[in-house]
């Protein structure tokens, strides 16, 4: 006792100080003193402590200003406006400086014109309006398809068993071929090309998907669900998809480009759109390629297809790495 008494001494407080008695107040002893925690919150504050997200950000802002907003504002028509100069043999294929001193000094001419006399930089954003909503289209409906039927795969073995052999035969069927003899079969259309990239898109996500909740379906927190008879569509909407939020975000970031890719492939071989899509505007120019004087023709559309799908994959990639809560540390 005498050095249980030595070591309070070394408080300098009394006896009625030291063993006061402490008021107990249920409610407040019920309340959290941790910081409030916001998921969004911190994926935005992770996203853009990165000044590389900040830039690309901005590029990709400005792209999509020119590629919605500029064909608006010009009232750009694709039955008008590539064929004004048709009948001037003198306004076709023009380079830049060309262009300029033939019909002034303007944004319209700063990438020349082409074979019909048509300002380049016009028809590009044109059509890239076509082949990026084309590729927002199909990521929405193959996104949103895949992770639905990928969650319920992943839990219902019974849906498992049918998926796994459908699964089997459409993936051992070429893709790309599958596109062209669907396009070849329906009217080269703007739906046709997003049918024929959503007919049978989906089902590598739905795979993906699936493999991810298998991976996660059978932690602790998902059998107590089990056990106290939560429906596995609640569980899978509840517990596991929000789990996998940078998952299908970062899947996201590589489909958009790739249906970029696509359409440019397939419109370049002549597979493609009818409408004026990037990739019909790099396929009508291929003679342009290696002809002295005219290579803007065909290397614009190109470099802009390019960038479009480098910035999208890499904000899509930044961001999911930012939406796994790990990061938010």
């Amino acid at each position: 006792m005498a050095d249980n008494r030595e070591n309070l001494d070394e408080f300098n407080m009394s006896d009625a100080e030291l063993f006061a008695p402490v008021d107990h107040d249920q409610l407040e002893s019920e309340k959290i003193t941790a910081p409030r925690y916001s998921y969004w919150h911190s994926v935005f504050r992770v996203f853009f402590q990165k000044k590389i997200n900040i830039i690309m950000l901005t590029i990709l802002a400005v792209l999509l200003v020119f590629t919605y907003v500029y064909p608006a504002v010009i009232h750009y028509d694709a039955a008008v406006d590539p064929y004004i100069n048709l009948m001037d043999s003198t306004a076709k294929h023009l380079g830049p400086q060309a262009a300029m001193e033939k019909f002034g000094s303007n944004i319209h001419w700063i990438l020349g014109s082409g074979a019909s006399g048509q300002s380049t930089f016009d028809a590009i954003w044109y059509g890239s309006s076509i082949s990026v909503s084309l590729a927002l289209i199909c990521a929405l409906i193959n996104m949103t398809i895949g992770v639905v039927i990928g969650a319920v795969w992943g839990f219902s073995k019974k849906v498992d068993i049918f998926m796994t052999e459908v699964y089997n035969i459409i993936a051992n069927i070429p893709y790309i071929l599958l596109i062209a003899v669907i396009v070849l079969i329906m009217s080269a259309s703007f739906w046709t090309m997003v049918f024929a990239l959503t007919v049978t898109g989906w089902i590598g996500i739905a795979f993906f998907i699936r493999t991810q909740v298998i991976i996660i379906r059978d932690r602790e927190y998902n059998l107590a669900s089990r056990c106290l008879g939560t429906p596995i569509t609640r569980i899978a909407t509840k517990n596991i998809l929000p789990f996998m939020t940078s998952v299908i975000v970062t899947l996201a970031a590589t489909e958009i480009p790739s249906y970029i890719s696509y359409e440019v492939f397939l419109s370049y071989i002549g597979m493609g759109l009818s409408d004026m899509s990037l990739g019909k505007l790099i396929e009508a120019a291929q003679n342009a390629m290696l002809t002295p004087g005219w290579e803007m023709e065909f290397w614009s559309p190109v470099a802009v297809a390019s960038i479009i799908a480098v910035v999208l994959y890499v904000v899509g990639q930044n961001l999911g790495d930012a939406s796994d809560p790990r990061t938010h540390m």
